[in-house]
């Protein structure tokens, strides 16, 4: 009994390193596309719209709450930068930001 409790713990505990560390990948993404947003959308108020990206990415799950926000702002802003853009450009930022977490930066 005590090997299987054993394993189950460590299975669990692996599971819950695994949802912090996605968790953290998510929130640096929405990071970076904030800063990497901001000035197309005209926002020269950088830590505030850090903070209104990755609040936003709170109201449902998925990515489709932080595209949408990003979206109206890079609209407001006459980016001109289609939603197909956006979503590569989250993509790229996704590996990006994997990497800087795994890396421990």
């Amino acid at each position: 009994m005590s090997a299987i409790d054993d394993r189950r713990s460590a299975s669990e505990t692996k599971f819950a390193l695994t949802a912090e560390q996605e968790f953290k990948v998510d929130a640096r993404r929405n990071k970076l596309l904030a800063v990497w947003a901001a000035p197309l959308a005209g926002r020269s108020d950088l830590e505030a719209y850090i903070g209104e990206v990755i609040a936003s990415d709170f109201e449902e799950a998925g990515d489709e709450d932080v595209l949408r926000k990003v979206k109206a702002d890079l609209d407001k802003g006459g980016a001109g930068i289609s939603a197909q853009e956006l979503r590569t450009k989250m993509d790229e930022l996704l590996v990006v930001a994997r990497e800087q977490i795994v890396a421990g930066e």
